[in-house]
């Protein structure tokens, strides 16, 4: 790594309509963690965030309210604002999407896309409330499903058949803002020209400014056919900055919210008396972006194309993260998984979800479990029994450390030959790794405390100088070690690390501290550093959050599943980190059903695949595979296949013993790490969250031949 850099790092914003919690956590948390790193080791770093504001929840949530959506904002930024600083994530500037200096920027954006000649005008229709007076979203309409008869179904997709449809195809409507009929009624809206950026963006996406695994997607799912017009207005009413030159339509909230992100530093610049222009327009400051992977679609398609068509930077990073689960599942109101910010705190202490979350981020966007079992355990072994053990068990033995480093075997120049692999980890953001190496070297300081045994010397050392001066030794050793630990967890565990500084009377300020054992210091007096998790408190957290689902759940919003093909949103993201909710059907939603068909094969082709009804005799899992679940399938009579089938997001074991599904009998054997997999049980859905194995009618047996 060269240093030092000037970074400039955001994460996703907020949405002002929902209150900040453990899934919101991970990409703030994840954030904090590599910008403290950064800082740690000399680079230049601003953490800049804001809350978003604008949309028609904003609106309806207002009116429902008797209040302002200037009342709004006030009171849930606050709110966010101190969930994120009780969890000691430190923002240099946090703002709002409904600024003055965000609304010039919007403007700016937007005459740089029109002289561009990338906007088009096209009229939409959409179902309208008379009553209410305002266009519906998905979210805001409910009826029978077209194709099942379900009654009292949303407008995005049927919770009954699992069918998708547009909000017009739904029978018996209503709104479910008054009660009233939806009208059919048209309004012109503005279209960004996505398709005129492909040049740009097909070089962009492969540029390695994205995981590889994310750029794939993207090149899979939309780079391969005509990029489709991206709608970028809203007709009154609407809360948000209404469009200069169309009076009467307003900016869509997904084109004013990334602009935030430019609009909130130039506001912290004014304040800092500093220039905008060299954090967003300066080839020398790296621009980073950290969000969920649920709003991909639009940081690494929609947001470059607005940046390519202006002089601002694009990202030089978009670290992409998955989704969290708890205990393998959604999060879940009614089990209390569905916990919020101020909950856990009322709870437990922050520093333990930082280092858990911190164990589990990769470099990859990959789903982050929260097994509350595991939580405890890991953190009371890994921090209280292995770092915080080290300072506890011998800083009250001795008034001062060694002037002198004594010898320790090259424990401590060990640790410091760590300190370039541990850097590169946090740098990558591999934290995971990160973690190992740390505890890596945490196990070998607690070995040699083991051997040593000061609390033997202590005993002896009242009578015998010789055990006085190992006593000092011992505990000199272990305390430098237990500090070059807490140096290279500062980024997760910030309070450790002042703490740490404290007792030993030496403030952890760079990465570099690892490299130089402390003589000469005398110690303060040790004051407990970490708890244990109680599992008491944890189920009490549980107990505090459980809450009886709703008759008629709200569902995740079209677009958050539309624009994630096949990377789709859990229902547990309803409350999601940027406002997804806000995500309207008219022009997003068709992505769902606008996956492209594959190529036309004939007749002969198609008979070659051998498809047969199976029965699951057994069910089991696979042994250190996340995702596989091992079927035993009889086709009839003595005939049995083995299957290792990628559906434990969706199904249990015990789940599927005894069912009929759809199999490919002829497929050639493919040989796994766990063994040979003898064809394919077939499914569908759009990825991990949402797999759906397909069954035959009633009356089919084991062996027979789909045709």
């Amino acid at each position: 790594m060269s240093a030092p850099r000037r970074l400039l790092v955001t994460s996703a914003l907020p949405y002002v309509n929902g209150h900040i919690h453990i899934g919101h956590l991970v990409e703030y948390l994840q954030t904090d963690i590599w910008v403290r790193f950064q800082r740690l080791v000399g680079n230049q770093c601003a953490y800049i965030c804001a809350d978003d504001t604008h949309g028609t929840a904003t609106m309806i949530r207002a009116r429902q309210e008797s209040r302002s959506e200037a009342d709004i904002i006030r009171e849930m930024s606050k709110a966010h604002q101190d969930d994120f600083a009780a969890f000691d994530i430190r923002f240099d500037h946090y703002g709002s999407t409904d600024s003055a200096s965000n609304r010039t920027l919007v403007g700016e954006f937007w005459s740089a896309l029109r002289a561009s000649g990338r906007v088009a005008e096209k009229e939409v229709t959409q179902l309208y409330d008379p009553k209410a007076g305002t266009f519906l979203a998905d979210r805001f309409v409910r009826g029978t499903c077209p194709k099942c008869g379900a009654a009292d179904q949303p407008g995005d997709n049927c919770d009954k058949c699992s069918a998708t449809y547009a909000p017009t195809d739904l029978k018996d409507a209503v709104s479910t803002l008054s009660g009233a009929k939806p009208e059919l009624r048209s309004a012109k809206h503005y279209f960004v020209r996505l398709e005129l950026f492909r040049a740009f963006l097909e070089t962009w996406v492969h540029s390695g400014t994205l995981q590889p695994e994310i750029a794939k997607w993207l090149q899979n799912t939309f780079l391969t056919d005509e990029l489709r017009d991206w709608d970028v207005s809203r007709p009154a009413p609407y809360f948000g900055f209404e469009i200069p030159d169309a009076p009467g339509n307003y900016f869509y909230v997904w084109l004013d919210a990334p602009i935030g992100y430019i609009a909130a530093t130039k506001d912290w610049c004014d304040a800092q008396r500093d220039d905008v222009a060299r954090w967003w327009k300066d080839p020398a400051c790296e621009v980073h972006h950290f969000i969920g992977k649920d709003i991909a679609y639009f940081h690494t398609l929609f947001w470059p194309a607005m940046l390519s068509a202006t002089a601002y930077s694009l990202p030089k990073q978009v670290h992409i993260h998955g989704f969290l689960t708890v205990d393998g599942e959604k999060m879940s109101k009614s089990k209390g998984t569905f916990v919020r910010a101020r909950t856990y705190l009322d709870h437990l202490d922050p520093a333990f979800l930082r280092y858990f979350y911190a164990s589990k981020l990769t470099q990859k966007a990959e789903d982050l479990d929260l097994n509350l079992e595991e939580f405890a355990a890991k953190v009371n072994s890994d921090l209280v029994g292995k770092v915080v053990n080290l300072a506890s068990r011998t800083a009250r033995f001795i008034p001062a450390i060694a002037a002198a480093y004594p010898d320790d075997g090259g424990l401590f120049a060990a640790g410091a030959a760590e300190s370039a692999a541990i850097a590169q980890a946090y740098d990558d953001g591999d934290f995971n790794q990160a973690m190992r190496r740390v505890m890596a070297l945490a196990d070998r300081a607690n070995e040699y405390v083991e051997h040593v045994a000061p609390w033997a010397l202590k005993k002896a050392a009242a009578t015998d100088p010789a055990a006085a001066t190992r006593l000092e030794n011992a505990c000199t050793v272990a305390l430098n070690l237990f500090r070059q630990l807490a140096v290279y967890l500062a980024p997760v565990l910030p309070r450790l690390a002042e703490q740490a500084g404290t007792l030993l009377g030496a403030p952890i300020t760079a990465w570099s501290d690892a490299q130089r054992p402390l003589t000469g210091h005398a110690i303060g007096n040790f004051a407990r550093m970490l708890d244990r998790v109680d599992p008491a408190k944890v189920a009490a957290m549980v107990a505090a959050s459980a809450q009886a689902e709703p008759a008629a759940p709200a569902k995740v919003p079209a677009a958050t599943t539309s624009t994630a093909v096949p990377i789709t949103v859990p229902a547990h993201e309803v409350e999601l980190t940027v406002p997804l909710e806000e995500v309207e059907a008219e022009t997003d939603s068709q992505a769902l059903r606008e996956e492209p068909l594959a190529e036309t094969i004939d007749f002969a082709a198609f008979s070659q695949v051998d498809l047969r009804v199976a029965e699951v005799l057994t069910a089991e899992d696979v042994p250190k595979a996340k995702k596989i679940i091992k079927l035993t399938l009889g086709l009839g009579g003595s005939e049995r296949r083995v299957v290792f089938a990628g559906i434990k997001s969706a199904y249990k074991p015990e789940q599927l013993v005894g069912r009929l599904i759809v199999f490919v009998a002829n497929l050639e054997p493919r040989k796994m790490s766990f063994g040979i997999s003898e064809g394919m049980a077939l499914a569908a859905g759009l990825g991990e969250q949402d797999i759906f194995l397909l069954s035959p009618d009633s009356g089919a047996k084991p062996g027979m031949r789909i045709h």
